[in-house]
């Protein structure tokens, strides 16, 4: 148990230091649901093969970090072989807590995307309730249908979609019941039925009590081998995964800023070349520095600040413009070129709906010099 709380620990040490690498995460950002199946048997005392229990499950979590995160799992049961049933279509139900750990990203680092396949590490403690339709069962076990229960498990994941928004995971895994006194009310559970001896030692096929005390017990545990499929909800910036970016410090800082203010003088026919690439080819007026205005943005994110919406509310009503998004240098193409779009998307909505003519919104990714995280609107 020690080794696992110290294993954990590292785990959330790496995560902290991982975060320093990502774009800040809203609330809501890097959330994700799914659905999961499979199979579970006892893992002792028993044929596997031929007492395979269903279940079936919903998890919701959120990723925190690149390596570290949280899911709520719930899971239910349609048997509870070796044991006789209870009468019910759903035997149990197991409610889960779980913390994650994506081992991919622990050891190899986080490249900007999710890679296509990756390993992940749960652990978490849970609770289980055991369901039944005879009367007298239920009145006589009423202290016994209820259990603790902890999970460890493994997933084999693979990324999927245009931004890999989609995985689908293998997930072999143990789970303990932390049981407690065999019996209640001098009442047994088997194959042939509920029973009443005088004296119960244990539950049958070799699971053991603990007198209540929660314990990792061989015996009174199972396993499990689930698929599932998550889907992944899109961020604030539009992405479904993190984004990298890079920290600055003020001397950095500084020198960006002065560069966007050489880029504002520097002459119409050079920004032309380098910004505004496909001109409309109609008659169009000299163009000046005065029909520029230039937005930015902060690293990874394409929102409009309120210096940003000032910029905007410049460009007369009426007026018919060409929007550049750029991005800079950090991260993937993919990426880049998708955050581009988005600042020019973002750009021409927010003119549109003040009644400006948005002529073309077009995102160039990184554009050298010029693509300090800027949006150009060239208006005509």
């Amino acid at each position: 148990m020690k080794k696992l709380v110290l294993m954990l620990a590292a785990a959330s040490m790496a995560a902290s230091v991982s975060a320093q690498t990502v774009a800040e995460s809203k609330t809501f950002d890097n959330i994700y649901v799914g659905i999961n199946g499979g199979v579970a048997t006892k893992t002792t005392g028993h044929k596997w093969l031929s007492d395979l229990d269903p279940n079936a499950g919903l998890r919701i979590g959120r990723y925190f970090t690149p390596v570290f995160g949280l899911a709520i799992e719930g899971n239910a049961y349609f048997s509870n072989k070796p044991w006789g049933s209870t009468g019910t279509v759903v035997r149990a139900t197991n409610a889960s807590l779980l913390g994650t750990v994506n081992l991919s990203n622990w050891f190899g680092g986080y490249k900007g995307e999710p890679r296509t396949f990756e390993v992940s590490a749960l652990y978490g403690l849970g609770w289980m309730h055991v369901f039944t339709n005879n009367k007298a069962f239920e009145a006589a076990t009423s202290e016994n249908r209820n259990r603790m229960t902890s999970k460890a498990a493994l997933d084999f994941a693979f990324n999927f979609g245009s931004a890999k928004q989609f995985q689908f995971y293998v997930e072999p895994s143990i789970n303990f019941a932390f049981l407690g006194k065999s019996h209640s009310h001098n009442v047994a559970v088997t194959p042939a039925g509920v029973t009443y001896p005088e004296t119960i030692y244990g539950y049958g096929y070799k699971a053991t009590a603990q007198a209540g005390q929660p314990a990792y017990n061989i015996n009174n545990s199972f396993v499990q081998l689930n698929a599932g499929l998550v889907y992944k909800f899109a961020n604030s910036n539009g992405t479904h995964n993190f984004t990298i970016v890079t920290p600055r410090d003020q001397a950095e800082i500084d020198a960006l800023n002065a560069q966007i203010n050489e880029l504002r003088n520097r002459k119409p026919e050079v920004i032309t070349k380098e910004v505004v690439k496909e001109v409309p080819s109609v008659k169009v007026k000299e163009l000046s520095v005065s029909d520029l205005v230039f937005v930015t943005f902060a690293q990874g994110k394409s929102n409009l600040t309120r210096e940003a919406k000032a910029a905007l509310n410049n460009v007369k009503e009426g007026s018919h413009v060409q929007v550049v998004g750029t991005a800079s240098p950090e991260g993937s193409k993919e990426i880049n070129d998708r955050l581009s779009q988005a600042r020019a998307d973002v750009v021409a909505n927010y003119l549109k709906s003040r009644g400006v003519n948005i002529d073309d919104a077009t995102g160039k990714g990184v554009q050298g010099v010029t693509s300090n995280r800027l949006a150009v609107v060239y208006v005509k």
